[in-house]
């Protein structure tokens, strides 16, 4: 059954009517040729969802009414936020839609300092529409109930200044693997609790600049290692998700 997003809350809807417009209307009765009688799950800010039934359809949109709500938890017990050196080609991308699928709650790239990719402020725009399009995408094909946000940043000093904002951060270092360093990790995902936060910071294909590992440690970061073997940057992350998820909802 399709999924939709809609920029409000359960509340918010349920008193002005549930309904689907613009790009959404479009695909569902355009695209999917959903009728009257069709239902569909709509998930709203607050992380509620129900299951939709399609009662009326208009020229600019379909009306429904709620039929049940969904029940089962989809998000990561805890909010994962992913922080990536700008890597060449579509890699972020990849890390954005797959990372949704795995259950990461935001999206952070910045300029890091061996990161090739320059973009400026007009080119981080248009980034920025393309990469959330894809989130909200992926949040739908997996059926989650948040979708996650983005953050393109122009400086990695704009890194810097939220780092405090997170209960715990994490460096995925390269030289840290290459030493064998395996503990971090683990120790991490055994002392962090339900709903706390979590940042974990990779970098580009030329790996990190000393200097930024030491102004991210000066910051309260921690360097671990992802195993024995070295990742590409667009693998990396999403070992790291897999490893949460599998630690915190499947053990």
């Amino acid at each position: 059954m399709q999924r939709y997003f809609l920029n409000e809350t359960y509340e918010v809807a349920k008193e002005q009517g549930f309904s689907l417009i613009g790009e959404d209307y479009h695909h569902a009765v355009h695209v999917m040729r959903m009728e009257v009688g069709d239902c569909c799950y709509l998930a709203f800010q607050d992380q509620q969802a129900i299951v939709g039934e399609i009662t009326h359809v208009t020229a600019e949109k379909a009306e429904l009414k709620e039929v049940q709500k969904e029940n089962q938890e989809k998000e990561l017990p805890v909010e994962v936020t992913i922080a990536c050196g700008y890597p060449k080609g579509d890699k972020l991308e990849w890390i954005i839609q797959k990372g949704t699928e795995l259950g990461a709650c935001q999206f952070i790239g910045f300029p890091s300092q061996t990161s090739v990719v320059k973009w400026d402020q007009k080119k981080l725009q248009k980034k920025q529409q393309r990469f959330e399009k894809i989130a909200k995408e992926a949040a739908e094909q997996s059926h989650r109930t948040l979708q996650p946000t983005v953050q393109l940043l122009l400086a990695t000093t704009e890194l810097y200044q939220q780092i405090n904002e997170f209960d715990h951060c994490l460096i995925a270092y390269e030289e840290s693997a290459k030493q064998g360093e395996t503990k971090q990790l683990v120790k991490t995902l055994q002392e962090i609790q339900p709903t706390e936060s979590l940042l974990l910071i990779f970098g580009p294909e030329g790996g990190f600049h000393p200097s930024e590992i030491e102004k991210l440690e000066q910051l309260g970061a921690k360097r671990c290692g992802l195993g024995p073997r070295i990742l590409r940057a667009e693998t990396a992350p999403l070992y790291a998700l897999s490893t949460i998820s599998y630690q915190l909802e499947l053990m």
